[in-house]
Parts: C-alpha cells; structure tokens; sequence
C-alpha cells in the first residue's frame, strides 16, 4: 500500500502547478499583446499603402500638368520633386517628434496590457 503524500510534497506538488500556470498565462498575456500591436500595425499600414498610392497618382498628374503649362513636361517633374525635398527637410528637422510621438503611444499601451 502507498503511504499517503505528505504536506510538504503537496505544497511542492501546489507550487510546481502554480509556477507552470503562471508561466502559461505569460506567455498567452504576450501572445494576446503581440496579436493586438501587430493587427493594429497592418490595419494602419494598409491605409498607408492606399493613401501613397493616391498621392503617387495625384503627383504624376500634377506634374504632368504643370509640366503642360511650362512648356516641357519635365519642368513638372522638378516643381514637384523639389516640393518634396522641402518637405522632407522641413520634416528631418521639425516634425520628428511628430512623427516618434504617435509610434511610441501606439505601442506602449498595447503592451501594458
């Protein structure tokens, strides 16, 4: 016949099962923050990848027609180039905390969840 466990080895028997679900609800609390950061991001980058799409063809043909107007079509082409290297001057200089600001909040609560 088996003796009957004693207290100590069920309260390590107790504390090995407590160790393991903790580790398991760790790992499903990280999985839940990942999928969450994650499905956000591609819902974002989607909208992204549509709105460039709308401002590359919005471009060629603003381009295309001042480039009508001055007389050579690559006269557009500059005009507008050059609108953008202001731009991204102005934006390399100003507008980082702008930009790094909205990232960062939109991963931080994620993960303190």
């Amino acid at each position: 016949m088996e003796e009957p466990a004693s207290a100590t080895e069920l309260l390590f028997e107790r504390i090995e099962a407590y160790g393991k679900t903790t580790i398991e609800l760790t790992k499903l609390r990280a999985l839940d923050t990942f999928s969450s950061i994650l499905t956000s991001l591609v819902a974002r980058l989607s909208v992204i990848v549509m709105f460039s799409l709308f401002v590359i063809v919005l471009n060629i043909g603003v381009a295309l027609m001042l480039g009508e107007w001055l007389g050579k079509t690559y006269y557009g082409f500059f005009i507008v180039a050059g609108f953008y290297l202001v731009i991204g001057i102005v934006s390399h200089f100003f507008l980082h905390k702008w930009i790094k600001a909205p990232v960062s909040n939109l991963i931080i609560p994620h993960s303190l969840q």
